[in-house]
């Protein structure tokens, strides 16, 4: 009778796990699109509530120069980063970030990656992420792309994406920030960023 128990009780606890184990991939695939900015607000805030900037390298010393504005470009809005980059002075980038929550990280968990609708001067361009495990400015996890005279959708798996300067491991539930970059070598930036969204599959 206990034997018998015992087995009904074993039984019980492995159809609990299966069941739960289940229950979150279902989750996960049935998981939405989380949409970062859709380009909707008219300004330069994100679908999330955060606001765009623009950063460049003269925050440590470098003469870069660039200008973050509302536009349109071939009937679609977009964020236009336009920009001199120079690598005087140990510089080299202007950046148009945006902070993906205001306090705590943004957990991504449930999302396969990133995908923008962008275009450009067939420049090569980066996508950006920092997470709360980074502390020092030049750190990242990155991804490039070459930015086409006609829009295009660019799409990044989180599993793509390169360390720079860290030996962290990229942790998708502890996202801070992402930032279209122009960087690295002398040229005249000029981006236009539509559609922003996590994707939930690969």
């Amino acid at each position: 009778m206990n034997f018998q128990l015992y087995n009904f009780r074993l039984l019980l606890i492995n159809f609990s796990i299966s069941f739960s184990i289940n229950l979150g991939v279902c989750n996960i695939l049935l998981a939405k699109d989380l949409i970062i900015d859709d380009r909707a607000s008219g300004n330069i805030s994100s679908s999330l509530g955060t606001k765009w900037r623009l950063v460049t390298d003269q925050v440590m010393g470098g003469v870069s120069k660039g200008d973050l504005t509302q536009d349109s470009y071939k009937g679609r809005n977009c964020l236009r980063m336009r920009g001199d980059v120079s690598t005087d002075n140990n510089g080299g980038f202007v950046q148009i970030a945006l902070d993906l929550v205001k306090d705590e990280p943004l957990d991504a968990s449930a999302y396969a990656g990133v995908e923008f609708s962008v275009s450009g001067n067939n420049e090569r361009y980066n996508v950006h992420f920092r997470t709360t495990d980074l502390w020092l400015p030049w750190q990242s996890y990155r991804f490039s792309f070459i930015a086409t005279p006609e829009w295009q959708t660019i799409r990044i798996p989180f599993a793509s994406l390169e360390a720079h300067r860290t030996t962290t491991k990229f942790h998708k539930d502890k996202l801070k920030r992402i930032g279209l970059v122009g960087i690295g070598r002398a040229f005249k930036a000029n981006l236009c960023v539509g559609l922003i969204k996590f994707y939930a599959v690969d």
